[in-house]
């Protein structure tokens, strides 16, 4: 196919392994911006044609935004790995779609003119920061959201237990899908599958290059006897048809983790002879129902489609961040015609992980590899946000 000069291409697409998301887990020992310089020093690393001086902007993805991320983590790792200092950085939240929408912003910017050369990722210690840090135990609606959404909004454990819910999705269901998510983690890692996209990182104890958060030998007799981590009386009160059924098994793993793509416009990447290895072809984000708030995939779905022009049928790969397992099965419900093996086919956050600002940029880079790998064309990729949001992203591999 022909490229326009102005197609945002990928040139390069890496991530750092995935480590839990607690003391004594692989990358725990690692600050998240020594874990994010490494990550932009592989990415940069693999391009020797580019010179890092003529990177025009660095966006990231990061979330809990406090401590040891506060201090624009984008460009103090940039600075780390020892790349010029007149390319700034900027840090950017939209919760779990953070990385996702660092690409974006990115493709918006080639697509506009105003970059050539962009470093789009994300980056996410949730050992050293604590997932909810960032709030320092203050409100964070305000006295209009609570008057609008009275009883009040729920926490994304809760809207998972109410997208089950509206599916009828029962606890068999859930668990199943994390035991096949964890089956694909593991036949991907334990085949190679995972190794032209993760970079090794240097930790205190050795280099770690390996997903620790796959559990090969999960099973659904196991996971059944895990509790449901979400119910309160007054929440059972309130949502007196729940199964309270969401479990620490059956939910995205607490994980440590970085990831970078290089975005270039097709006119930069052809004149510094880099072969560009697939192209945003359409982007959509859409809001969704705020209590339900794990939903937006659908409804973003829908629009990305009708934006790019393509069916369903034309998509060879999905990758929709299992946040909570009720939520890949909601929208396998809502779209039938996809085949369950077409999404996530390598596993997705329930094995691998969900470092929050990071995964956006993960998922399209396992996304990138398996295209690919197989030979398929289209790429979809579906994250739902906090306060019911969802970023929807088309790509097309060259």
């Amino acid at each position: 196919m022909s490229l326009h000069p102005r197609d945002t291409v990928i040139v390069d697409a890496v991530r750092t392994a995935s480590g839990k998301g607690r003391s004594g887990g692989s990358l725990a020992e690692v600050h998240p911006v020594d874990l994010l310089a490494q990550t932009f020093q592989a990415l940069l690393g693999r391009s020797p044609a580019l010179d890092p001086a003529e990177v025009d902007d660095v966006i990231v993805g990061c979330v809990s935004q406090v401590g040891e991320q506060s201090a624009t983590p984008g460009r103090m790792a940039w600075l780390g790995a020892g790349f010029p200092a007149h390319v700034p950085a900027t840090t950017i939240d939209r919760k779990c779609g953070s990385g996702q929408q660092a690409v974006h912003f990115g493709a918006q910017g080639i697509a506009a003119g105003s970059y050539d050369v962009v470093v789009a990722g994300g980056v996410e210690s949730m050992s050293r920061v604590v997932m909810g840090s960032a709030r320092m135990g203050a409100d964070p609606y305000g006295s209009l959201v609570a008057e609008r959404f009275a009883p009040g909004l729920v926490s994304q454990g809760v809207a998972a237990e109410l997208v089950a819910e509206r599916w009828k999705l029962d606890r068999d269901a859930l668990d199943g899908l994390a035991v096949e998510s964890h089956r694909r983690a593991a036949a991907a890692l334990e085949g190679g599958q995972f190794s032209r996209e993760t970079i090794p990182v240097s930790t205190p104890a050795g280099q770690v290059d390996r997903d620790e958060t796959v559990r090969p030998g999960s099973s659904i007799e196991k996971l059944a006897t895990l509790p449901g981590v979400f119910r309160t009386d007054e929440l059972a009160d309130r949502f007196p048809g729940v199964g309270w059924n969401v479990t620490a098994g059956n939910s995205s793993q607490i994980t440590d983790g970085a990831s970078a793509l290089l975005l270039m416009s097709a006119e930069r990447a052809a004149a510094l002879d880099l072969t560009p290895r697939a192209r945003i072809h359409t982007m959509a984000v859409v809001g969704d129902d705020p209590l339900l708030m794990l939903t937006a995939p659908i409804p973003a779905t829908q629009r990305v489609l009708e934006r790019s022009g393509l069916s369903l049928d034309a998509i060879d790969h999905v990758e929709l961040n299992e946040a909570f397992a009720s939520v890949p099965l909601a929208w396998m419900a809502e779209f039938p015609q996809v085949d369950p093996a077409r999404v996530n086919p390598r596993g997705g956050a329930i094995a691998l992980g969900h470092p929050l600002g990071a995964s956006g940029a993960r998922l399209m880079t396992t996304m990138l590899h398996a295209l690919e790998d197989t030979g398929g064309r289209f790429g979809l990729q579906l994250m739902c946000e906090a306060g019911g949001m969802a970023n929807a992203t088309i790509i097309e591999r060259l």
